[in-house]
């Protein structure tokens, strides 16, 4: 049997053991995720404990992928070795996965490695899921929103990936951080994300207007913990507070879109990261027809973007 040529991913986030197969055509076809572990009641991960899940995580997620590797031969493969692109950027749950790539590339005939931020990850997963592979062709800005970041990006792609520079920020707590502590605070497992949402979306009463606080494309989200608390306490509503903390953040990235577009021009706007598969966020955000989004699997922490971007600096496109 002649297998078919394709590019690997391999990408260890502080929640996610996430691995990934693409063809030379650019498309997708295995994009494999085992969750890290967290304690009931706890709303996330030491670098320390990460670490130790991905080591244990890693040998079974391999083993998954051996089984689509039995169509395909990898000629490639990439990891995600920091989480953005900044010089100082530096997790250690990455070194994990930069390991396996090794150990990988090695194993498969001495391949090419190559390293990518997690960062990039999610916006190249975010670019094929989305269906608008004509972003890669001119400067766009990006949403980076999920338990570890919430950040506004200016995108410029390059043949073998893409430069990124910060243009907005939260100045406290990531969005992803704020929907978990509410999510514990409710009885919701950890991550709280998806069931929140169910519960959010039984809500049938007016959400009261929380005051956001964002100047130019920066934002602070560490005010709505307490909010949501104190009208949990009034109201007993666990929908209703929900809602509101959705409510909240769509808000909050609404404004920053805004502000940024006045500032950068109508540019494209593409929305990544684990928050983003939230479709109340999504509805809030989707007011130009120029704002594109990932599908859920693509969203949150995938290895996919990683394979593609592999394929990227090996062929360009």
């Amino acid at each position: 049997m002649n297998k078919l040529p394709c590019y690997a991913g391999i990408d260890t986030s502080n929640y996610t053991t996430s691995a990934a197969l693409c063809t030379k055509d650019g498309k997708i076809v295995a994009n494999l995720k085992l969750p890290l572990p967290v304690k009931a009641g706890e709303v996330g991960l030491r670098q320390s404990d990460a670490v130790f899940a991905h080591v244990k995580n890693l040998p079974v997620i391999m083993e998954m992928l051996t089984e689509k590797l039995r169509e395909y031969e990898p000629i490639a493969i990439g990891v995600s070795e920091k989480p953005r692109d900044a010089q100082e950027a530096y997790m250690p749950c990455f070194l994990s996965g930069v390991a396996a790539a090794r150990a990988f590339a090695a194993g498969a005939g001495n391949i090419p490695l190559h390293g990518f931020s997690h960062q990039s990850g999610h916006i190249m997963a975010a670019v094929y899921s989305s269906g608008h592979s004509e972003l890669l062709e001119s400067d766009f800005i990006a949403f980076h929103v999920s338990g570890g970041t919430t950040e506004a990006l200016l995108v410029r792609p390059r043949a073998d990936g893409f430069d990124v520079s910060i243009i907005g920020e939260t100045l406290d707590l990531n969005a992803g951080q704020a929907v978990d502590r509410a999510g514990v605070m409710l009885g919701v497992k950890f991550p709280c994300g998806p069931a929140l949402e169910e519960m959010a979306l039984l809500n049938d009463k007016k959400i009261p207007r929380g005051k956001i606080s964002v100047k130019g494309g920066s934002c602070n989200l560490s005010g709505l913990e307490n909010l949501a608390r104190r009208l949990y306490s009034d109201t007993e509503d666990k929908s209703l507070t929900a809602a509101f903390v959705f409510d909240f953040i769509g808000r909050t990235l609404l404004t920053m879109t805004e502000n940024l577009r006045a500032q950068y021009g109508d540019l494209p706007v593409l929305y990544a990261g684990g928050v983003m598969s939230n479709s109340i966020i999504k509805k809030m955000l989707a007011v130009s027809g120029h704002e594109y989004f990932a599908e859920p699997a693509f969203s949150s922490d995938n290895a996919a973007g990683i394979a593609l971007l592999c394929r990227k600096a090996m062929e360009g496109k």
